[in-house]
């Protein structure tokens, strides 16, 4: 399996010099040992490299990391939404991507758990089987993020959505922690979902609630909480995974390098890789 790290954590800071922090969270995950990089899909906008690929794709060389997925956000504005993933397309295949991750949109009001809206879901399995039937005829994996604070988060909304969108087209993002806040054991759901198991997201979970106005403040790096990792391997293994393990984490444990680097670590000497 192919071990990642997520940069959009990098490139929040400072509005005029994203160019240089995206540099240089290549410069540190590389040297921490990661092989391939993740971003939101920003990073194609006029105030990041405004469509440059070639750009891009000579800062991923300079450091010798992949790029394996961008992040495409919905905005339930669903025509735009496909134009979005069209042009994010396009981009991919000059970089050398080969996963888009799909996540529907979050909100930050109150009530944070709220009842499953099956007719949300039905519109982002239509959008979802249309880009991922493009992504497939582009050789890319279209992959939905079941995520916190989105109608599609619970075990329900992931087994409507499944049910309903075409496996040859569309797959899953599994996200260790976002299961826990659903309250699924994640060694269970990724044996469950194995078979449309298309990209994986690693972090952990502090059993405690830090802050519960937002429960995603929960996150840690690997290893600091109580997420089974070995068991989620060994489910992935067991269902014949061999894609990519991507690290992320919302909020910086310390900082971004100290988090990318405990969780490094931690993957090495537990998981071997």
């Amino acid at each position: 399996m192919k071990v990642a790290y997520t940069g959009w954590t990098w490139l929040i800071n400072h509005k005029d010099n994203h160019k240089w922090e995206f540099e240089q969270f290549l410069k540190e995950v590389s040297e921490i040992g990661y092989e391939a990089v993740e971003n939101f899909a920003f990073i194609t906008q006029p105030d990041y490299f405004d469509n440059n690929a070639e750009e891009v794709k000579g800062l991923l060389d300079k450091y010798g990391v992949e790029m394996v997925n961008l992040y495409h956000h919905y905005r339930d504005d669903y025509e735009t939404d496909y134009s979005k993933a069209v042009a994010y397309v396009e981009f991919m295949k000059k970089i050398g991507a080969t996963h888009l991750n799909l996540q529907g949109n979050m909100w930050r009001d109150k009530p944070h758990e709220r009842p499953i809206d099956k007719k949300r879901i039905e519109e982002y399995a239509e959008l979802s089987n249309k880009i991922g039937k493009l992504c497939t005829e582009n050789g890319i994996k279209a992959c939905m993020h079941p995520h916190a604070n989105t109608n599609l988060f619970t075990e329900e909304e992931i087994d409507y959505f499944v049910e309903i969108t075409d496996p040859n087209y569309v797959y899953l993002c599994l996200d260790t922690a976002h299961t826990v806040l659903a309250g699924m054991d994640p060694v269970e759901a990724y044996a469950k979902y194995a078979s449309r198991m298309g990209y994986v997201h690693l972090k952990d979970v502090d059993p405690g609630v830090v802050d519960p106005e937002w429960p995603m403040s929960r996150f840690l790096p690997l290893g600091m909480g109580t997420v089974d990792f070995k068991g989620v391997y060994n489910s992935l293994k067991d269902g014949g995974y061999d894609g990519v393990l991507c690290v992320e984490l919302d909020r910086p444990y310390i900082c971004n390098y100290k988090s990318a680097a405990i969780s490094r670590a931690y993957i090495k000497s537990v998981l071997g890789l």
